[in-house]
């Protein structure tokens, strides 16, 4: 069988029932660690269900100090005669759904998780910015290249967390900074791979621009540029993850909003299942990111997908360009009338183009099928 067959391949139909397996496997292997985890505690006024922090005090204070409370509580445990169940260690699946209700209501979850996807894509932006700018000058330019590539290649060895507090003297506290270490610790990534991806290039292209008497910029706008945005792309979506790993860090620092300041808070509060939960929509937000990559990936880059130009293909593209341009001058503008009246203008318009596109695309199929 095709199932146990090394690299073999499954139907859609067999991917579906097998995801939806796994899924209920994975929920129920958690419901059932939760249960086994699981406490009794007294319901019962003044008591500890964890010891307090004897951090200060010296060792036979602190050790007289926590046995007393030890020996307090389980007085208080054998003479109760009412318990409820707690989760300490892993919240129940159920728990982490209701606790959304709380997010969503008390906590502007909504409010929160768009500052946060705002400020990825801000840094993601500056990131690919002036990655793909730098990384076209060394990689294109020989002096540029002795003299760079080395730093450049070192550049993924540094410890990024240890240079928070260079971006705060840098750039304070606020986004800005936010924004800055985002982008920097993308650009470190991503910038010897768009040295690589330049170096990946086939000479047959070179050699056939050459042959018909290209212009240096003619050989960067008709070879260089389209070969390595169509690779560099996928190494852009693998780069989502860490970017998200970044956010938490740095809205922990003044907690001035954000799922990553949220979770922290939530964190600090032991509320576990409201923890769960939020990272659930990071995973959730990174999801959809991945695909968003992966849909503009097929329609800005259909070579590398079809052997045929699609019918429509150009709705579509023109429809992403009106999206991601609106958005970079976003970036620059915080005019409110333009974020509440013309952005969304544009938006629409962007999407009603894909739409058409799309539409066109899928009749297309339908005739040649």
């Amino acid at each position: 069988m095709s199932l146990f067959k090394l690299r073999g391949t499954l139907s859609k139909s067999q991917s579906l029932i097998l995801g939806l397996i796994g899924f209920i496997l994975l929920i129920a292997v958690w419901w059932l660690v939760a249960e086994l985890k699981s406490e009794n505690q007294p319901i019962i006024e003044n008591f500890n269900s964890r010891l307090e922090s004897t951090l200060g005090m010296d060792s036979t204070r602190a050790a007289i100090y926590a046995d007393s409370i030890a020996t307090a509580d389980s007085i208080a445990f054998s003479q109760a005669t009412e318990f409820q169940k707690v989760y300490p260690v892993l919240p129940r699946p159920d728990h982490v759904l209701a606790s959304f209700s709380d997010l969503y209501q008390k906590d502007k979850l909504a409010t929160n998780t768009w500052r946060s996807i705002w400020l990825n894509l801000q840094g993601y932006f500056w990131a690919v910015l002036i990655s793909i700018i730098l990384g076209f000058f060394i990689g294109l330019i020989p002096f540029l290249r002795g003299l760079f590539s080395k730093q450049v290649e070192a550049m993924r060895y540094l410890p990024l967390t240890a240079l928070i507090g260079l971006f705060i003297i840098w750039f304070g506290i606020g986004d800005g900074m936010k924004i800055a270490f985002l982008a920097f610790g993308i650009i470190v990534y991503l910038l010897p791979v768009v040295i690589q991806r330049i170096d990946e290039v086939e000479d047959v292209y070179l050699k056939t621009v050459f042959t018909l008497g290209a212009t240096d910029w003619q050989t960067i706008k008709t070879v260089y540029i389209p070969s390595v945005m169509s690779k560099l792309i996928d190494d852009i979506r693998v780069l989502t993850a860490i970017s998200w790993t970044y956010i938490i860090i740095v809205e922990y620092i003044n907690k001035d909003g954000g799922i990553g300041a949220l979770i922290w808070i939530k964190q600090r509060q032991g509320q576990k299942a409201s923890m769960f939960a939020i990272l659930i929509i990071i995973i959730l937000i990174g999801f959809f990111q991945d695909r968003i990559f992966q849909y503009i990936d097929k329609r800005v880059f259909p070579h590398k997908y079809y052997k045929t130009t699609l019918t429509g293909i150009k709705e579509t593209q023109y429809g992403i360009y009106a999206i991601l341009g609106i958005m970079i001058i976003a970036l620059f503008v915080s005019s409110s009338f333009f974020t509440s009246n013309i952005l969304p203008v544009f938006l629409i318009t962007g999407l009603i183009g894909i739409l058409y596109g799309e539409f066109r695309i899928f009749q297309n199929r339908k005739i040649v099928g």
